[in-house]
Formats: structure tokens, sequence, C-alpha cells
């Protein structure tokens, strides 16, 4: 393959209705775990070896060519949990109510679509096929994840809704997203990113729901055994995306 064609090569995936499955469930495992580590260990060891490996797992990502399934989604839920961590340090440590943070880190991710958009004219996901562009794209997901969680705090604890409502409250968002998409009112640009933002507190809503003890209004089925549980599942799930993706390159490779 030559320089130009491998250029052309996307390096992140389709949103397929598999990805969106995925990516919820990567949400949900990037809460659990976070708040399981920092609760079964000491805050600031954890944080900073969390830290470190979302450092190297993303570093080989950025460094990928072409878009490989267990990669990828191991970058992905690496920045759930090391996302999830950066809202909650930012609510518990500094002190900064989620009804700041969340408009803070909104902006941010406004901030990063915007130079993105002026650097490469285009913020579609089907044209990520150069490192400089997996920068932008990671910069947004990093974004979109901590501002997700401290959304979704903020409707459960500073308003009160409890995680199962705000979960219902953002999957009905979702649902808006979708319609609005179908009806042409959003493009599918602006569709997507507003979806990837919202799957984050649906994720995360619902995993901490299950997870909480009864009086913060949860089914107290504990961190630990909701975060095993999602990564099993997630590394099923990738399981048969990779093998779905071998087969799709295999076709293509065959039809030609």
């Amino acid at each position: 393959m030559n320089v130009s064609a491998h250029s052309r090569v996307n390096r992140v995936p389709d949103p397929t209705p598999s990805f969106w499955v995925i990516k919820v469930l990567t949400t949900g495992m990037g809460e659990a775990l976070s708040d399981f580590l920092v609760t079964r260990f000491d805050p600031a060891p954890a944080v900073l070896v969390t830290a470190a490996l979302f450092a190297a797992v993303l570093a080989v990502q950025l460094a990928a060519t072409r878009y490989v399934p267990w990669l990828y989604w191991t970058a992905v839920s690496m920045v759930g949990v090391f996302g999830t961590m950066i809202a909650d340090v930012t609510h518990v440590a500094f002190g900064v109510p989620y009804l700041v943070s969340a408009p803070v880190f909104l902006l941010a991710l406004v901030l990063v679509f915007v130079l993105w958009r002026r650097t490469e004219r285009t913020l579609d996901v089907h044209a990520v096929t150069s490192r400089r562009r997996q920068y932008w794209y990671w910069a947004a997901v990093v974004a979109t994840f901590a501002m997700g969680t401290a959304a979704g705090d903020l409707l459960a604890s500073t308003f009160h809704l409890g995680y199962f409502a705000a979960g219902l409250v953002f999957v009905a968002l979702m649902a808006l997203v979708v319609v609005l998409r179908m009806t042409a009112v959003l493009g599918p640009i602006a569709a997507f990113w507003t979806a990837y933002v919202l799957t984050r507190p649906v994720g995360a809503s619902f995993a901490d729901w299950i997870a909480v003890p009864h009086v913060r209004g949860g089914l107290d089925a504990g961190t630990g055994l909701v975060s095993a549980l999602l990564v099993l599942t997630i590394a099923i799930a990738v399981a048969w995306t990779a093998q779905h993706h071998r087969a799709t390159q295999l076709n293509e490779v065959n039809s030609r």
C-alpha cells in the first residue's frame, strides 16, 4: 500500500449499532471501576497509576495507522475510568460544584471542536485518517467523558433526581437526538457528537444506580461486581466486533 492510500485509512470505528452498545458499556464500566479504585485504595496513587496507564494506552492508539478493535476499545475504556476520575477529583478534592464543572467541561469540549474544525475543516469521524486528526478526536473524547460525568452527577446529586431518574432523562435526550437526525434537523456530525456526549451520563447513571447502596437510591450490587461484569461484557462484545471486522476486511480483499 502506498503512502497516500495508507493515510486515507480511517483510524477509528464507524458509528454502527455495536459501536453504541460498547460505548455505553464502557461509560458504565468507567464510572464503576473509577469509584471502586478510589474507595478501595489511596485515591492519589490510584489516580496517578490510572493516568499512567491511560497515557500509555493512548500513546499506542495514537501511533496506530488503522482501526484495531481491541486497541481502540481499551483506549476508550481507559478514558472512561480516567475521565471519571478527572470530574470526581475536580468535585471532591477541589470542591468545585457540578453546577460549575459541567459548564466548564462543556466549554472545553466546544473549544476542542472549534479548534479541530478550524485546523482540519471537518469533525467527521469517518475522516480520522491522520495522527493529527487522532489527537483532536481523542481530545474531544476525553472532554466528553469529563463533561458527561459532571452532567450526570449534576442531575443525580445536585438536582436530587437520583441515578435511575437521571439515566432516564439522558436516555430521553438520546432518543430526541435520533428523532432530530431522522428528520434531518440535525446533521450527521452534530448528531454523532451530541449522542456521544449523552452516552456518558446514560451508562454512568445506570451503573451507579445498580452499584450504590440503598441509602443513595441504588440496588447495592457494589462497584466491584458491576465493574467485573461490565469488563467481561465489553470483552465479549469487542471480541465479536474484532471477528466481524476481520471478516469484513477479508471480504474486501477477496472482492478486489
